[in-house]
């Protein structure tokens, strides 16, 4: 951000969504324009066109697939925001768990459009912190002067590139993860007080309905060992995000949601 954003600028930012980019406007010294999601977790893109038209922001944080709700943006509505005079910051950190290309090869088209990636999701290597992205030349540029000269550790490399040795195993893991979504996903519409969403991610966000506390449900179940997010933000504190982990996981976390029900 500090290659970009001057104090004083202004980004977009669409919420619900990864707060990481609000956090780091503020921290430079931006100021940051809400643009709030459909009630589907769409994208507002009129309003968003309306916003750099009055408001004329530097940038747009997106994110796709979206954390925490697992929707994507269709190439309509990215292409008329990247019509707009603002730099377009694409944040791919879940594309692998969906069916969509990555737009990394927009970036030699589109020179208002930045792409970032990550090991920390599907190679699982949140812990060491390795990203990468697709950037306009006119931007690596200033990246270059800014950037740490050890900015990634020994440990991370190593891993990372053992990542790149492994892509059977990796995609082996990931179809199986893609089959368990599936699964947790329809076993969830069973469940009377939850409506999940559907996502291409390796979550799923479930609105808890017909009267029930979706942060009693969390504590609920975690004092039975199974571990779920509950989100004290406004527009969330009626959901819960459940991660999609193994067959057994979603035994255990079905059997304490059908608990729930008695």
């Amino acid at each position: 951000m500090r290659c970009v954003l001057e104090p004083g600028d202004k980004i977009v930012d669409c919420p619900p969504t990864f707060t990481m980019y609000e956090f780091d406007a503020s921290v430079n010294g931006a100021l940051v324009i809400k643009v709030p999601r459909l009630p589907d977790f769409s994208l507002d893109v009129e309003r968003i066109v309306e916003v750099v038209e009055q408001e004329k922001p530097k940038c747009i944080f997106l994110t796709s697939p979206n954390n925490p709700d697992g929707s994507v943006i269709n190439d309509e509505d990215l292409l008329k925001i990247l019509d707009l005079p603002i730099l377009v910051v694409l944040d791919e950190a879940y594309i692998e768990f969906s069916s969509l290309q990555s737009r990394m090869a927009w970036v030699k088209k589109h020179d208002n459009l930045i792409v970032l990636r990550t090991f920390s999701k599907r190679a699982g290597l949140a812990g060491l912190r390795v990203g990468y992205g697709a950037f306009p030349l006119s931007i690596i540029e200033y990246l270059w002067r800014a950037k740490q000269p050890y900015n990634v550790s020994v440990a991370a490399e190593v891993s990372a590139c053992a990542a790149l040795q492994n892509p059977t195993y990796l995609e082996n893991v990931k179809n199986l993860l893609l089959q368990e979504r599936e699964r947790l996903f329809d076993l969830l519409k069973g469940i009377p007080f939850l409506k999940p969403f559907p996502s291409h991610s390796n979550f799923i966000l479930c609105e808890v309905t017909s009267g029930k506390d979706a942060k009693k449900i969390k504590e609920d179940l975690a004092k039975m060992g199974v571990m779920i997010r509950h989100y004290d933000k406004k527009e969330l504190k009626g959901y819960i995000r459940i991660s999609v982990g193994k067959p057994e996981h979603t035994d255990a976390l079905m059997k304490g949601l059908n608990a729930l029900q008695l």
